[in-house]
């Protein structure tokens, strides 16, 4: 645990902002946001002349402001005291060192504004890179903190507040990827920032596959077979990086579930089979398993931040640890859910308790749906 001398220096730091930021950020917190669509992404991105590179700045100067604002607020205001956690008050420095540098940005009026405010958010994407894992910790350390069990339905408040955070950060960082992505002189044919207008599920799912069979090897010494149905040639337009992360973690789900039950068996472990069907509102990816499943009990917990089946990694340094090691923050699950929701999409989760468990992955077909954006 924390020492105090280690909080009153996370405390000091948050501190050091000045009076003037902090209303500033007030100020903006209560500004409205404004929701885009991966239509109007991939339509607006498809023709990325000097003009519309600067109208994209211009828009986005404003509104991340806004958004990081909106979050930088909230984080000052959390139940239970989690707003005192050491690891929450250096991710609310992150997200007012963000809003700052994008407030002392003069307005963009010109190309070569638009280059250095191109790089500008850049650099607040990846000061943000480690957020997860930081509220991560923070919530354990609450947790241990409260020193008792945490059942499903305990601390509503803190499950309410991570959903919008999380489904936040998704949203900002897919706004700023977006506009960095334009600029690549590299781009593939049918890329659009970062949405791939032909993007093949079936790749993108195999790729996913393999990294989580990776991580299963590395832990367990072995992997069971992965299984994939479907059309090789159907394409839809969306993010890639999206659906590799959502994937990732179901299939890496999967493979634990398996690979524990059948560890000291003399069976053969069944293969994960995942399947890819095209409908006309949604393509859906089912990827089910014979890991024994979930008890019926245990359902409720699945898609809380307070609830995961793995070791917690706790006293991992988290600006070095990577996602494929973090199974035991329990938001594997809750976080693809927000991925699935923020185009449009769901996650949806069948278990079978004695037998294994399917999972059901929505992704919109049609594109059109607004951001959910939190308040």
């Amino acid at each position: 645990m924390l020492c105090s001398v280690e909080v009153m220096a996370a405390k000091k730091m948050s501190e050091s902002f000045s009076r003037a930021l902090i209303e500033e950020v007030q100020r903006w917190s209560e500004m409205k946001q404004t929701g885009v669509s991966l239509k109007y992404m991939m339509d607006f991105g498809s023709r990325p002349t000097q003009r519309n590179l600067l109208i994209a700045a211009q828009f986005l100067h404003k509104e991340l402001a806004i958004r990081i604002a909106h979050r930088a607020q909230e984080l000052e205001n959390l139940p239970y005291g989690l707003s005192e956690k050491p690891a929450i008050l250096k991710v609310r420095d992150w997200y007012l060192d963000s809003f700052r540098d994008l407030r002392m940005f003069s307005e963009i009026k010109d190309s070569e504004d638009e280059i250095a405010f191109t790089q500008m958010i850049n650099r607040i994407k990846v000061r943000h890179n480690n957020v997860v894992p930081a509220m991560a910790l923070g919530v354990q350390q609450l947790k241990q903190d409260l020193g008792r069990k945490i059942v499903p339905g305990d601390l509503p408040e803190i499950h309410q507040f991570l959903d919008r955070f999380y489904m936040s950060r998704i949203g900002i960082r897919m706004l700023i990827g977006q506009h960095v992505g334009l600029h690549d002189p590299n781009r593939e044919p049918g890329r659009v920032g970062q949405i791939d207008t032909r993007m093949s599920p079936l790749k993108v799912a195999r790729n996913a596959i393999d990294d989580a069979r990776v991580i299963c090897m590395r832990e367990y010494g072995s992997a069971p077979e992965v299984e994939v149905f479907g059309d090789p040639d159907f394409t839809f337009p969306y993010v890639p990086s999206h659906l590799h992360l959502m994937v990732f973690e179901l299939v890496k789900n999967s493979l634990r579930a398996v690979e524990e039950r059948f560890m000291n068996s003399d069976k053969v472990a069944p293969p994960i089979r995942i399947i890819v069907a095209d409908g006309i509102e949604d393509v859906t990816i089912k990827i089910s398993d014979e890991g024994g499943g979930i008890p019926r009990s245990g359902l409720p917990k699945i898609f809380t931040y307070l609830y995961s089946t793995a070791r917690s990694p706790l006293e991992e340094d988290m600006n070095t640890t990577s996602g494929a090691t973090m199974a035991g923050y329990g938001y594997g699950l809750p976080i693809s859910r927000l991925y699935a929701r923020y185009f449009g999409g769901d996650l949806q989760i069948i278990s079978m308790e004695g037998y294994g468990t399917d999972a059901y992955l929505h992704l919109s077909r049609l594109g059109d749906s607004q951001e959910p954006l939190p308040d």
